[in-house]
C-alpha cells in the first residue's frame, strides 16, 4: 500500500477494510470472532465490542496468525479449539466476501463431513492464482502455485478453479495440524494451506465449495485494487438503496458510505457525496451536495452545493439551499437558510427563514458559543448573529445587521451603522488623481 496506515485499516466505503469481513462473520450469525493483529494493536480501536483480539507475536504468515487465534481461545476457554465445531479462517484484506456467502461455506463444510473445506472460484483469467486439482471424487487433491514458472505444469496452468484463501476446518483437525506446519520455504514463513496437506496426509478429505461471484474474493494489496473493491463495493450499496425505493439518478456520479440510511423516495441527485451514518427520512432531495454525518427528517430539501457538516439535523419539511453549510445545528420543522449562509452551533425554530449570507459568529477565538433563533424568525440578508445571542419567536432582522444583543419576541433588530451620503465625492476623487498625475 505504499502508507504508514496499516493495508487493513484503509478506508472501504467509509469503513476500515478489516470490517467488512468482521461484520459479514457477524451477519453470518459467527459464535465468536477473533481479529488477529500485530504486537502494535493497531486494530484494537476499530473492532465493535465483542470481537476479540489475537496478538500475533511474529510476522510468521498465516499459520502463525492462525496459531495465535486458536491461542488466544484456548487461553480463555481452556482449549475450545480442541472441541467439536466449525472454524472459519477469513482475511481481513478479502472485504467484500458476503454474510451469505460465509453461511453458505460454514453450511457446506458442515453437509460434508470433511475436515477441512476450502473456497475455490472459476476464473476466466486466473493468472497469479494457485490451482485447484480435484481427485476423481471431486475432493480436492492440492494446490499448485503459479507465482513462478515451472511451479505448474502446462496441464495445471489450464485450470480455471483457484484458491481464494479462505477456508472451513473442523477444530480439532486445525489445532492438530497446525503444530506441524514447516517454514521451509523462500519466504521462511509458516502458510495455512499447508495444513490441508498435512490433513490429507493423514487420510482426511478436503472439500471444496465454489464462490459463484468471482469478485467475492478480491484480494486488496495496494490501492489499485482498493480502488477495484472500492468501485465494486459502492454498486452494492447503491443496489441496496434503489431496490429499497431510493432514486439515485446517476449511480456513477454520487458516493454514499456503507453506514448511511435513506428512506423511500428520496431523490438523490448526481454529484452527492453522502458519507458516515448519516441518516436521511422519506421524500427527501438532495442535489449535487456533500453530506457527512448529519440527520435528515422527512421531506427535506437539500442543495445544490450545500455542506452538511457532523451534528447538522434538518427537521421535516426543511431546506437548506445553496452554497449554505450547516454544522452541529439544528435547523427546525419547515425552516429555510435558502442560500450562502454558515449556520453553525445554532438552534433555529420552525417556519423561520434566514436571508443570503446569514452568518452564526459561533467562536471567540477560545469557545464555541451556541445561537438560539425563534420559530418563525424573518432574518435580513448579511444578517450576522454574534453568539451567544438569543432572538425570539415572530422577530425580524434588518438587512446587514450584527446582532450582538438578544432580541425580544416579535421585535425588529436594527444593528448597523446610520448611512450616511457624501455629497461631490466622486469629483473630488477625480480632481485628486488628475493633480497626482500632473
Amino acid at each position: 500500500m505504499r502508507s504508514r496506515t496499516p493495508k487493513v485499516l484503509h478506508e472501504l466505503c467509509g469503513l476500515a477494510m478489516v470490517l467488512w469481513p468482521v461484520r459479514a462473520a457477524l451477519a453470518a450469525g459467527a459464535g465468536r470472532v477473533v481479529v488477529v493483529d500485530s504486537p502494535a494493536r493497531a486494530l484494537a480501536e476499530v473492532l465493535p465490542e465483542g470481537v476479540e483480539l489475537a496478538v500475533q507475536p511474529d510476522a510468521d504468515g498465516t499459520g502463525g496468525a492462525a496459531t495465535a487465534a486458536l491461542a488466544h481461545l484456548d487461553a480463555l476457554d481452556g482449549g475450545w479449539a480442541s472441541a467439536d465445531g466449525t472454524v472459519l479462517v477469513l482475511s481481513g484484506d478479502v472485504p467484500l466476501l458476503s454474510a451469505q456467502a460465509i453461511a453458505g461455506l460454514a453450511e457446506a463444510h458442515e453437509r460434508s463431513g470433511a475436515a477441512a473445506t476450502m473456497v475455490t472460484s472459476v476464473l476466466e483469467d486466473p493468472r497469479g492464482y494457485g490451482r485447484v486439482v480435484r481427485d476423481d471424487a471431486g475432493a480436492v487433491l492440492r494446490v499448485v502455485e503459479t507465482k513462478t514458472d515451472g511451479d505448474a505444469t502446462p496441464a495445471e496452468l489450464q485450470i480455471r478453479e483457484v484458491n481464494a484463501g479462505i477456508y472451513a476446518f473442523e477444530a480439532g483437525a486445525l489445532r492438530a495440524a497446525l503444530p506441524r506446519l514447516s517454514a521451509d520455504n523462500a519466504q521462511g514463513e509458516l502458510y495455512l494451506p499447508q495444513a490441508l496437506d498435512l490433513l490429507r496426509a493423514d487420510g482426511a478429505t478436503i472439500a471444496a465449495h465454489v464462490l459463484d461471484d468471482p469478485t467475492m474474493m478480491l484480494g486488496v494489496n495496494d490501492r489499485v485494487a482498493l480502488a477495484h473493491a472500492r468501485k465494486l463495493a459502492q454498486t452494492v450499496i447503491h443496489h441496496r438503496h434503489m431496490l429499497a425505493g431510493v432514486d439515485i439518478v446517476d449511480p456513477q456520479a454520487t458516493v454514499i458510505d456503507v453506514d448511511v440510511q435513506i428512506g423511500q423516495d428520496t431523490r438523490i441527485e448526481p454529484f452527492t457525496t453522502i458519507k458516515g451514518r448519516t441518516r436521511i427520512g422519506a421524500g427527501c432531495t438532495v442535489k449535487h451536495s456533500y453530506l457527512v454525518d448529519c440527520l435528515l427528517h422527512d421531506g427535506v430539501t437539500v442543495g445544490p452545493f450545500a455542506y452538511l457538516r457532523p451534528g447538522a439535523t434538518l427537521r421535516s419539511g426543511a431546506k437548506v439551499g445553496t452554497f449554505v453549510e450547516v454544522k452541529n445545528s439544528d435547523i427546525g420543522a419547515a425552516a429555510k437558510v435558502p442560500h450562502l449562509s454558515y449556520i453553525g452551533d445554532a438552534d433555529v425554530g420552525e417556519e423561520t427563514n434566514l436571508g443570503a449570507g446569514t452568518i452564526t459568529a459561533n467562536y471567540d477565538g477560545h469557545a464555541k458559543h451556541r445561537t438560539k433563533i425563534g420559530k418563525r424568525v424573518r432574518g435580513g440578508v448579511d444578517t450576522a448573529f454574534v453568539a451567544p445571542v438569543s432572538v425570539g419567536d415572530d422577530a425580524y432582522t434588518a438587512a446587514g445587521s450584527v446582532v450582538t444583543e438578544d432580541v425580544p419576541e416579535g421585535a425588529l433588530a436594527v444593528a448597523r451603522a446610520k448611512q450616511r451620503n457624501v455629497e461631490g465625492y466622486a469629483e473630488r476623487q477625480v480632481a485628486r488623481l488628475h493633480s497626482e498625475e500632473t
